[in-house]
């Protein structure tokens, strides 16, 4: 069955990257339908429920490290012959290099071009940027946010949205991409809030549907076993269940990013809140079940590798590791605002009794404890929590780098953490258009991507650059659609 009216547009999910596109195609006149599984009360998958942080120096730069960081996290052992290909024009470039799966300079080098002028014109709206309150208590890099975070940005769009015209169905999933003989795009398979399947016929079609991390079946097929104890960051991630990245792949699209990986956030799991994390660690000792250090607990500043550390969590048994800090928290400025939890932390007088509180082996975190004292330098000078001060234990793998004091100062606390995923890194290979392309890296006619879809992470997140990248590769979809 096919509903009555065609589209030149239709858009799927409507986080921040479907709503720039939309708007934007509407700015051009284009008839567009946005498509939205969740309730209009829950509507913008993860946008809703972040504050929106970008990788600026203000809200007219990006920040110095922009496209260096994409760089240094490209992947592994790369073929020097793609790298070569690379210093060569696009149009030279041969299929295979086209439709890699790691992120191009050409295609990088466009998002960064871009940010600014997007911005600029996100606040045509009336939307506003500029340096907000972190729960980072040391940052590597330059930061900005939108005021009202992620939701006054997704409820401004669709305001818009709905001003200029748009027609938004919620409860409405797609499930199918619709094609010509030639393979152009025109339409999607949809499942409406009755369960009824239809087609909706349109030119174009946006997928900005998110990851997969409310899939399991996804995450456990890329993320393998330790996927059963991996859970979405916040609520929105539960609606994103890879269905637009799967029916395109279906198709011929090429995979990019890296599908056996994730953006990992270090969350308490017992808050109910979204994105309860515990930053708290650097000036602490991580255990597992075990009561068994795991990992260098403060390599740098904890912005440039929670996403690491996140991930290493969740590879520990059953997928929980736990902080272990002490009284001399309170030396360390504002310690409380790298904490999002509402569920205060455990605590006790004496190791033992803390072990006994959160269910270690009270002898073992003893023995742990301990070692980890033994290993740590002797007091010298200022202690500066906000700056890395080389600070390393000795003679104990793993080491400590920096901040390594003793535990020794009643009452001594404790937060379970798990690893919570943000979203997930594999995607869509697209070109500076936000045009997908296959695997020959050819353009689909008629078919773009934007936001989580777009498959451009390596290694580690790029901070800060999600909410960018979704309105960036939105706002070009919406400019290239076709009338």
């Amino acid at each position: 069955m096919e509903y009555g009216s065609e589209f030149d547009l239709v858009v799927i999910g409507s986080g921040i990257a479907g709503l720039s596109a939309a708007v934007t195609a509407l700015q051009r006149g284009l008839s567009v339908v946005v498509l939205e599984r969740s309730t209009k009360e829950d509507f913008g998958g993860n946008t809703r429920w972040t504050e929106a942080y970008m990788r600026m120096k203000n809200d007219s730069e990006i920040a110095d490290d922009f496209e260096e960081h994409f760089a240094e996290n490209a992947g592994w052992n790369l073929d020097p012959n793609i790298l070569k290909a690379f210093n060569s024009s696009h149009k030279e470039w041969p299929d295979y290099v086209k439709s890699h799966a790691l992120p191009d300079p050409e295609l990088i080098s466009t998002f960064a071009e871009k940010v600014p002028p997007t911005i600029e014109w996100l606040k045509s709206f009336g939307l506003k940027f500029g340096p907000q309150p972190i729960y980072l208590l040391t940052q590597n890099t330059t930061r900005i946010a939108a005021q009202g975070g992620g939701l006054e940005l997704i409820e401004r769009l669709a305001e818009e949205a709905d001003k200029l015209g748009a027609t938004r169905m919620y409860r409405t999933t797609a499930i199918d991409l619709l094609q010509t003989i030639e393979g152009s795009i025109k339409g999607v398979v949809v499942r409406d809030p009755e369960g009824c399947q239809k087609n909706l016929m349109a030119k174009n079609v946006v997928v900005a549907s998110g990851g997969f991390q409310g899939n399991s079946e996804m995450m456990t097929r890329y993320l393998g076993n330790r996927a059963k104890h991996l859970r979405p960051v916040a609520r929105g991630g539960y609606y994103n269940r890879g269905e637009g990245i799967k029916m395109a792949l279906d198709i011929g699209a090429a995979p990019a990013g890296e599908y056996g990986s994730y953006h990992a956030e270090p969350v308490d799991p017992r808050s109910q809140q979204a994105e309860a994390v515990i930053f708290i660690y650097p000036y602490g000792i991580l255990v597992n079940k075990h009561a068994q250090r795991f990992i260098d607990e403060a390599p740098g500043t904890v912005d440039a590798h929670y996403d690491n550390i996140g991930r290493s969590i969740g590879e520990q048994p059953d997928g929980i590791s736990w902080v272990i800090f002490d009284a001399q928290v309170e030396d360390v400025p504002r310690w409380k605002t790298s904490i999002r939890s509402d569920i205060p932390p455990y605590e006790a007088d004496s190791i033992e009794a803390l072990a006994n509180e959160i269910g270690l082996s009270p002898q073992q975190l003893k023995n742990t404890i301990n070692t980890f004292n033994t290993a740590c330098p002797n007091a010298s000078g200022d202690f500066t929590p906000f700056e890395v001060d080389h600070n390393a234990t000795t003679d104990i793998q793993p080491c400590k780098s920096n901040w390594a004091r003793p535990i020794v100062r009643p009452p001594f606390k404790a937060y379970p953490i798990i690893s919570s995923v943000c979203f997930t890194f594999g995607g869509l290979k697209v070109n500076t258009k936000a045009q997908v392309l296959d695997n020959d890296g050819k353009v689909i006619s008629g078919l773009y991507a934007a936001g989580e879809t777009v498959g451009i992470y390596h290694g580690v997140y790029t901070g800060s650059t999600s909410v960018l990248r979704g309105a960036v590769f939105g706002h070009l979809a919406g400019e290239y659609a076709e009338k």
